[in-house]
């Protein structure tokens, strides 16, 4: 795929800061538990070299904070990898070090693993042209990328198998927390909880393992009590006319049916921010006028439970 997302858990580039950092980002369209803004920072990684459970290799953290040149964990793990996904240019980052070397991604970004290559092309296209708007940054790096870039990362991508990378855990207070570098959330110091109101919030299992990088290392998403069972109720029957049984279009198990994408196993903000992008007609294009009437009478709520419910599927 053309390029992807944005993780940048630092500044890596300053040509990169120029060309990517200089395009004003869309206003987000929907709660900043879905579509995170950085409001706090993380001190700094010690000196030294790096390492992951599993793996033999070692990495600094200029090199893993580098998004033009991600680290590669176990690349024993996967088919090898085109150009694209390992090495950035100009504008484009490297499709590794937003969606990482096993396709899974962070809640901030998305997870292509086992999509078809057509529909990963496609949404590059939308990206390219604008039919489709991201907040953050997809729509610069998409126009940066070569329809042969595009291509090959798309059929990469599309050859990675799903796995399940996050559990939903339904809870009335969670950790208070933050979102940082690259966009991802973390816990606050001091072990303070909260009310989680109507929200998703996605924490790392292990920060220390999601800042390296490390694509084995998974994330715990919390919702509201009843969210799941309230989401199932929605996605397999429509919720009385409220909008359509998933499955209709998105095939038995929700595990994508031809170029209908899966549903199953994604990141439940992931989710969200599509349900919001699609209400807010953001995200545009022939496949998405599909959605339009199913998520017009979604409320916050029901985006929520949906959201969760998918996310508790194994992929």
């Amino acid at each position: 795929m053309r390029k992807v997302a944005w993780f940048s858990l630092v500044a890596c580039v300053c040509s990169l800061s120029i060309v990517v950092g200089s395009q004003q980002p869309a206003a987000p369209p929907g709660p900043s538990w879905a579509f995170h803004v950085v409001d706090g920072k993380l001190p700094p990684e010690p000196p030294g070299p790096k390492q992951v459970p599993g793996s033999t290799r070692t990495f600094e953290m200029e090199q893993i904070e580098n998004l033009l040149s991600p680290p590669d964990w176990f690349p024993e793990a996967h088919p090898p990898a085109p150009a694209v996904v390992v090495k950035g240019h100009a504008g484009a980052l490297a499709c590794g070090s937003c969606h990482l070397m096993n396709g899974l991604g962070h809640p901030e970004s998305a997870d292509l693993s086992g999509f078809t290559a057509a529909y990963l092309e496609q949404q590059m296209d939308d990206f390219k042209s604008g039919t489709r708007v991201d907040y953050a940054r997809m729509n610069a790096i998409a126009k940066e990328l070569s329809d042969e870039e595009a291509a090959q990362a798309s059929a990469w991508f599309a050859s990675l198998k799903p796995a399940r990378s996050t559990r939903v855990v339904e809870a009335a207070m969670v950790p208070q927390s933050f979102v940082g570098q690259g966009r991802m959330r973390f816990v606050q110091p001091g072990g303070a909880t909260e009310p989680i109101g109507a929200r998703i919030v996605t924490l790392p299992e292990d920060q220390t393992r999601a800042r390296l990088r490390d694509p084995n290392s998974g994330f715990v998403a919390y919702a509201p009590p009843g969210s799941i069972a309230r989401g199932k109720a929605l996605v397999e029957t429509g919720g009385a006319g409220k909008t359509i049984a998933c499955s209709v279009c998105h095939g038995d198990a929700l595990k994508g049916l031809g170029n209908v994408p899966r549903l199953a196993g994604l990141h439940p903000i992931y989710v969200a921010r599509q349900l919001y992008l699609f209400k807010d007609t953001r995200r545009n294009g022939a496949d998405a006028q599909l959605m339009k009437k199913p998520v017009a009478k979604l409320t916050d709520d029901d985006v929520v439970a949906i959201s969760a419910y998918l996310g508790s599927l194994a992929p």
